[in-house]
Order: structure tokens, then sequence, then C-alpha cells
């Protein structure tokens, strides 16, 4: 990769536009969308390195509408979210994308975790979350009749959906509007000009006046193409599940989650139905190997280099070196994954677990070890690099395209 801002040079130019969006992952297409919306005369076309839209986190999380229960009040993450769960509810129905309002509880098992419990009664309600309760043990039983615990908080408004659906909608609408989708066009340099930007790619030199990067597991060395701050940098983190063996589906009947722990973005093993009719199981959290490692046996060599000489993760791995160890070795044994899930559902047994698929988040860290829950950006005067969209973005995407498109105007776009 390099950077330069050369206006010498001449390039053999494949495409020429008004904007660039680098990344269809599903923050990306929204954020294409937008600007279309806006703008139906832009010349935009839409870059991404694989050879389909929506591969890495749109296309590997559990497809849940979060209702906004868990993030700051008053946080962008916050409005984002709960604002994000009605469009996008809206959204599915207005293009016939299935979706189901399924609901959700978050049960405690024990009585140190109710005042957590509680206190995200309060989160949700500050926040706005339509209809949040503390129910007891016995309603629980009436609506997951198979789970236990000694209290719960039920979300009737959660949902699920499958977010590649949702990607695609907003692909055909980008295509509708005369963008283009360009797959595999892997960012290889970013040439500053005067005039906008010439992006060096797999594909070809593609030149436009303005640039948007959404880079996802990669967005910090996108950012870094144009001389941006190396931090806050990637980590991926890998989520494995099982799913649940299919004649014992009726085992789980909406998504059941743990109360988690504050310290981090995590949510903890839990059960979510799929709009496909699917159970899956999990995930953990443990370090990935690569940043699409998408297996405990992928590794590339190059990233595993940049997490040990980069100072924030060494730090990160000093303070949280025995929760990562529990989640490795519950990674590698299925036996105390299964534990995890017995907490909630009691009857699960180690047949009914069925190895599933996997998914890699794009966890940002700062210098000094501090996992970034809060998005961050990167600018210049014509080029802005989105670098940390955080958990919910799938859920909020709709509303996270409009905040990027807002500030991409305000700099002159």
């Amino acid at each position: 990769m390099s950077n330069s801002h050369s206006t010498e040079r001449q390039f053999d130019i494949e495409w020429s536009g008004d904007v660039v969006v680098v990344g269809a992952g599903i923050v990306g297409l929204a954020v294409a969308r937008e600007i279309l919306r806006r703008r139906p005369e832009t010349r935009l076309a839409v870059l991404d390195k694989e050879d389909g839209i929506a591969r890495h986190q749109t296309g590997h999380n559990s497809g849940v509408i979060h209702s906004g229960i868990y993030y700051k009040p008053g946080s962008f993450k916050a409005k984002a979210c709960v604002a994000g769960s009605a469009q996008m509810m809206q959204f599915c129905e207005e293009r016939e994308i299935p979706y189901e309002r399924c609901g959700k509880v978050i049960i405690a098992t024990e009585e140190e975790e109710l005042p957590r419990l509680y206190d995200l009664l309060e989160r949700g309600n500050a926040n706005g979350c339509p209809d949040l309760r503390i129910i007891d043990a016995d309603e629980l039983k009436e609506i997951e009749p198979h789970a236990t615990g000694i209290k719960a908080l039920l979300s009737p408004n959660t949902g699920i959906v499958d977010y590649r659906q949702v990607a695609r909608a907003y692909a055909e609408d980008i295509r509708k509007s005369s963008g283009q989708i360009r797959t595999g066009h892997e960012v290889l340099a970013l040439h500053q000009r005067a005039d906008g930007a010439v992006l060096e790619t797999t594909g070809g030199y593609i030149q436009a006046k303005r640039v948007v990067t959404c880079g996802g597991l990669w967005s910090d060395r996108v950012a870094r193409l144009t001389g941006a701050p190396r931090e806050p940098r990637i980590v991926p983190f890998r989520g494995d599940y099982y799913i649940l063996r299919n004649d014992r589906r009726h085992l789980v009947r909406s998504n059941i989650y743990p109360v988690p722990d504050p310290r981090f973005p995590f949510l903890g093993v839990h059960l979510t139905p799929r709009i496909d009719g699917d159970i899956w199981l999990g995930p953990n959290a443990v370090l990935a190997f690569a940043r699409d490692g998408y297996t405990f046996r992928q590794f590339n060599f190059g990233d595993l280099r940049e997490m040990a000489t980069f100072g924030g993760f060494l730090r990160f791995a000093m303070a949280n070196w025995r929760t990562g160890a529990d989640e490795m070795l519950r990674d590698l044994s299925k036996k105390r994954f299964l534990a995890s899930l017995q907490r909630y559902v009691p009857e699960l047994r180690m047949d009914d677990l069925v190895p599933g698929p996997s998914g890699v988040r794009a966890q940002a860290l700062s210098d000094d070890g501090q996992l970034v829950d809060d998005f961050i950006f990167s600018e210049s005067e014509r080029i802005l690099h989105v670098r940390n969209a955080p958990s919910p973005a799938a859920t909020s995407s709709l509303v996270i395209g409009q905040m990027v498109v807002d500030r991409f105007e305000e700099m002159g776009g």
C-alpha cells in the first residue's frame, strides 16, 4: 500500500465520476444509497475487494434488529439504534423483505445480576425503547417454556432479519439510481490530486471528485493510504456459532440473552432465532488470527505481526488475559460452550449442537488499550474515512448512512 499526492502521474482511468464509496458492506451501501437519494444526478461507484457484496460483517452476523437497550442514553449509538430499528422494519415492509418481531428476553439467573438488569431497563427507557418491562420467572416460562431464570427484561420489539437481503435491496436502489457497484476492486493506493483522487485498485484506476471509505475490517488500513492517523486500529475478534438441531428448535421461541458484562462490548453467548427457521447458539468472542479469519486455523502472519507490535493491543491483552483465556477455552471445548447455554435452557444436550458459521467483528482499539465504542472519522478536504461504525451498525444502517452523508455534505460533498 502506498500514498501519493503527485499531480504529475498520468493514469489509464477505467471509470471517472463524482463520488466513490469504498466498501460494499451494509454501511457503505447505505451511505451510497443515501447520497443518491439526496442527489440523484451524482455519478457514483461503490468499490469492494470481494467478488460480491456483504461478504464480511454484514453477511456473518446473527441477524438481530436490536431495539437500543444497551447503549448510553443520549449517545449517538442509542439514538441511531432506536431510530434505526424503526426505519429498518419500515424498509423491510416496503421492500417485502421477510422480518419478524419475535422479541427478546435478557435473563438473570443469579441475584447479583439483578442490579445490572434493572440498569438495562432504565437505559432502555431513557433511550425510548418501547414496551420494556421486567418479568418474573413464571411469566418467563409463559414466553419461553424451556428457559430458566429468576427474572428477565422483556423487549417485545426486538426483531430478526437476514441483513444480506437488506444489503441486496440497498444495492438494487443504488443501481436503479444509475450508481455502479464494482466488485473485485481492492484499493491498493489512493492518489490525492487537486481535482479529487485516483484510486489504484486490482480492477484498474478509478477517479472521483470525492471519496467516502467504509472499510470495516480494513478501515484503518484504507484510511492510512491517505496519511490518516494509525489509531484507532482494528483488531479482529471471531465469534463462532453452533446451530440447534432441527428437531429441537421448539426449545427456543425468541432471542434469549444473558445479562451482559458492562466492561465489554460483546453481549455474551445467546440463542437467536433466524428468519429461515434456524436457531443460532453463540457467539463467543476470541481473537482472530487474520482479519478474515473465520476459522481457528486461518492465519495471516502480516495481521498477527501488526497486532503483536501494536502497543494498544498488548495493553488490552495484559489487562484482559483471563477473560480471553476463558473465551478461548470455551471456543475449543464444546462442553464449556454447552454449559454456557444450559444456564438459560437446561434441557440442551451435547448432540443438540451442530457446528455452525462464524463471524469476525472489527473491534477498534486505541493506543492506550481501550476498546473504542463510538464513531470515529478521519477526514480531509475531499475524503471522509469511516474508521469505526460499531455494532449495532446493521440495525442502524439507514440512520448511519444519513449521519455519514450529513458529515460528507458539511465537508462540501
